[in-house]
């Protein structure tokens, strides 16, 4: 009972920040994002009898005790919906800077759930397993897809209509998404307590649920018509609204860096010049620049003349979970 799957990593277009649930994951407000070409995971997985208790390896390296008892309590929902109850070892590459604000437990619980699901002979439509994947991590749910993805939040209480599907495939509209590293090392606040933190104590939070829907509904509409311009306003208007409700936090989180301002200052002044380039943030200091292929180079170049640049990463929309042999 082995499987191995693959699944890229996502950006947020239009955020999900706040939880209703946090046990199901059910997000207070539903999002938009692109599904990445450059940032992976790769999980095994391998039900087995002999073995005493559950198994993680990431990286070559046993887990923490931390990431361990997330993926083994994981395990345990897949066991349930397969009825069986053997123990797994988990092994996991993981190509994406983790806990650096580039979504790494979107990838790595996509591919953990596809993995587990298919080692466990559990046959599942890309909805359930999207929901599934959900109870990892919420991002996770949309890794599901390639291309372009929305995530209803949905309104029943124990998730069953809070699942992810595809907008537009990855082949339909390429745009250039450049991942600007900036800092690397781990966050001191993770996303899921930022979260927790700004819904509970932000005065500011009910003002990002009042518009977030808007900003949803105008995304789907640039992504369908392909509109780079309207969807770049609106992807940056709404990353800075986000980060606006932490800073309202008690006490206030700020993920960004010296860094992390030089380039969204150098962004909109690549816009003045004629340039249609965007930045969005996740929670994190690292920088996501959006523009079009043909202005690819000429934006990545002038990223890299910025003394906090650390590196820039090119990648484009990418596909959904694959399964390797």
């Amino acid at each position: 009972m082995q499987a191995t799957a693959k699944a890229n990593t996502n950006i947020a277009l239009i955020k999900y920040w706040g939880k209703r649930d946090d046990t199901l994951f059910l997000p207070m407000n539903s999002s938009l994002s692109i599904t990445l070409d450059g940032f992976y995971t790769i999980t095994t997985v391998e039900f087995c009898k002999e073995l005493a208790k559950d198994a993680f390896f990431l990286n070559n390296r046993p887990a923490s005790e931390r990431e361990f008892n997330k993926v083994s309590q994981f395990l345990n929902h897949i066991r349930n919906l397969a009825g069986i109850h053997l123990p797994a070892v988990v092994t996991s590459e993981n190509k994406v800077p983790t806990a650096a604000g580039f979504a790494s437990s979107a990838s790595g619980f996509a591919a953990l759930a596809a993995a587990a699901a298919k080692a466990a002979n559990l046959e599942l439509s890309k909805k359930e397993l999207s929901i599934l994947a959900r109870q990892g991590s919420g991002s996770a749910c949309r890794s599901i897809y390639g291309g372009y993805v929305e995530w209803q939040k949905g309104i029943e209480s124990d998730g069953s209509d809070s699942f992810a599907n595809q907008l537009l495939p990855e082949e339909d509209w390429n745009i250039s998404i450049l991942s600007v590293l900036v800092a690397s090392e781990e966050k001191k606040v993770s996303s899921r307590e930022g979260m927790k933190r700004t819904v509970d104590t932000s005065p500011f939070y009910d003002g990002w649920l009042h518009t977030v829907q808007k900003d949803f509904e105008t995304a789907k509409e640039a992504i369908k018509s392909k509109d780079f311009e309207k969807l770049g306003k609106v992807v940056e208007a709404n990353s800075l609204k986000m980060h606006a409700t932490m800073l309202g936090a008690e006490p206030p989180i700020l993920y960004w860096q010296s860094g992390t301002m030089e380039i969204m200052h150098h962004i909109q002044k690549l816009r003045l010049s004629g340039i249609l380039a965007y930045f969005t943030i996740d929670a994190g200091a690292n920088v996501k620049v959006l523009c079009l292929p043909s202005d690819e180079q000429s934006v990545y170049e002038s990223l890299l003349t910025l003394p906090a640049v650390q590196s820039v990463i090119t990648c484009h929309p990418g596909s959904g979970v694959t399964y390797l042999s």
